[in-house]
């Protein structure tokens, strides 16, 4: 089987997956030029690999793109594969998938909606990244989601077909480029409490900040580790009653200096008012810490609560406090949750695991020696969701 794997952003994701497939399969993997040198090293050798032009049209989309769609194109058309399995993140998709509907498609959805905050009425840049999600849910074959949570709203939202659509953990996403730089001896220094990642109003950091006074009543000396970039920090800084609580990094973390903060953090906490996925969970089942999430989107199916971390509710700062407190005071406890998240994180979690799902679908979709593709066995088209419009 020959299987081509494109993506403009995701990079370590779709690395790891092709290198994953290229055990059993024949994989040509497409990144574009912008930023992929810092990933090459990770790529395996029998995989194949094509670097297309995007950095000079990144944030344009226009006919001007044409030079670089053929360039892809041309580059799958050389390889022949069976199945293309394409990442969902970007509105370069909307002319592409239409030029290779020749072949089987797959998509990997990591958002289905838009975040809250990042869908602005008439935004040109919002209008895109909708007709981006509208082209790749209804031009595919098959669907990949990271969860049952995001199967059902494709399904019952957006009428998708359910057989269309397939669910897959999100694996060990972004975990290989921290855990390089994970310092031997290197354990939680005192008891921090780390917030990681993007910052956005949906991410719900406003509801970690309102819970510290109850976190550092109960557990004198416990810090808030905040670490990354986003939006205007200013409303977070000025919602801190105790500065000296907190520790902040507000810019975009490096691997190196991530690793650092995941191994010297004795929570992870992941307290979103919405969500899909995230990939903070896998990182921090790799540096074996346990992780309190709230209940939303498709967190709480990666998280076995009271194993590898808790599960609360959205919006609750008590409930966030009353569980972050729980695993600060057990620091056995907080040990034999990471190491459960690890083992999650090698074995349910596993590539392994995820290309067996993703091969069983190639399969059923790869046309046999001799017979035409399968596309027209289903004429798949997406109905208007209830009530006439998408959430």
């Amino acid at each position: 089987m020959r299987v081509a794997c494109l993506t403009f952003w995701f990079y370590d994701y779709t690395i790891q997956m092709a290198n994953e497939l290229a055990r059993h399969a024949e994989v040509l993997l497409l990144l574009p030029d912008y930023r992929s040198e810092e990933y090459l090293e990770s790529i395996d050798p029998n995989v194949k690999v094509r670097i297309f032009g995007y950095s000079r049209y990144a944030g344009r989309f226009g006919p001007s793109c044409y030079p670089m769609l053929k360039e892809i194109v041309a580059a799958i058309n050389d390889f022949e594969p069976d199945v293309i399995h394409f990442q969902v993140n970007n509105p370069m998709l909307c002319p592409l998938l239409p030029m290779l509907r020749k072949y089987p498609l797959v998509a990997t959805f990591h958002d289905i909606e838009p975040h809250p905050g990042e869908d602005r009425l008439l935004d040109m840049g919002s209008l895109l990244y909708r007709l981006t999600l509208f082209v790749s849910r209804v031009l595919p074959d098959r669907i990949f989601v990271h969860g049952k949570a995001l199967r059902d709203v494709l399904v019952e939202n957006y009428r998708v077909p359910g057989r269309k659509v397939h669910v897959i953990p999100i694996g060990e996403h972004e975990v290989a480029p921290f855990v390089k730089f994970e310092q031997d001896g290197l354990e939680p220094d005192g008891l921090r409490v780390l917030f990681f990642g993007r910052i956005h109003r949906y991410k719900g950091l406003d509801c970690l900040i309102r819970a510290e006074p109850l976190i550092t009543r109960e557990v004198p000396g416990a810090r808030i580790v905040i670490a990354g970039t986003g939006e205007d920090f200013g409303r977070y800084r000025d919602a801190m009653a105790g500065r000296d609580a907190f520790e902040v990094y507000n810019y975009r973390i490096p691997y190196e200096e991530g690793a650092r903060l995941f191994q010297q953090a004795s929570v992870v906490a992941l307290p979103y008012v919405e969500a899909s996925q995230s990939g903070v969970i896998p990182t921090a089942y790799g540096f074996k810490r346990p992780v309190v999430v709230t209940d939303v989107g498709s967190l709480p199916e990666v998280v076995d609560d009271a194993r590898t971390g808790y599960v609360v509710p959205p919006r609750d700062p008590e409930a966030l406090a009353n569980a972050i407190v729980a695993l600060l005071k057990d620091p056995a406890g907080c040990r034999r949750m990471g190491e459960q998240g690890y083992v999650k994180l090698k074995t349910d979690m596993a590539w392994s695991t995820i290309a067996r799902s993703l091969l069983a679908v190639y399969s059923e979709l790869a046309p046999a020696p001799g017979r035409g593709k399968p596309h027209a066995e289903e004429a798949l088209v997406e109905r208007a969701p209830a009530g006439g419009k998408e959430r």
